[in-house]
């Protein structure tokens, strides 16, 4: 079998409705709609959420909540995950992608203090936990904020 001999099984396609095509075609005139009526006009029918006239559901419930649209969004690494980079390194955020550890840099990445750290490093990123801060500077590195 080649790709130009690729066919659909027989009766799984139907061509489309041609609406509106003349009397002929058995969908002319009002195009399968009836005679007037909501349903027969355009954007006719119930939207969605309507529930025959009841109050509803979405207009029931109270409302809650509140979106910071100034919201930051940061990548997180953990302290433990900096362990393969060698000691002495400078780590930042051209590292980290070479590395594989940041995929997704939304607003920065994040340092957290999850998991042990052996290594003298200097880690230049935009935020860090303040046990992963302590932790990088016990072992007399550098934990410096971009």
């Amino acid at each position: 079998m080649k790709l130009h001999e690729l066919k659909p099984a027989p009766g799984s396609t139907t061509a489309a409705k041609r609406l509106g095509r003349g009397i002929g075609s058995g969908l002319g005139k009002t195009s399968g709609k009836g005679h007037k009526g909501q349903k027969a006009r355009s954007g006719g029918g119930k939207g969605p959420g309507f529930e025959g006239g009841q109050m509803p559901l979405y207009r029931r419930l109270p409302k809650h909540g509140f979106t910071n649209i100034f919201r930051k969004e940061f990548a997180t690494i953990n302290l433990s995950d900096l362990e393969r980079f060698e000691d002495g390194a400078v780590v930042n955020l051209d590292a980290l992608k070479a590395a594989g550890l940041v995929k997704q840099v939304k607003d920065g990445v994040k340092v957290l203090g999850s998991g042990e750290l052996t290594k003298k490093l200097t880690v230049q990123v935009e935020r860090f936990t303040a046990s992963a801060k302590e932790k990088i500077q016990a072992l007399g590195g550098k934990a410096e904020e971009v």
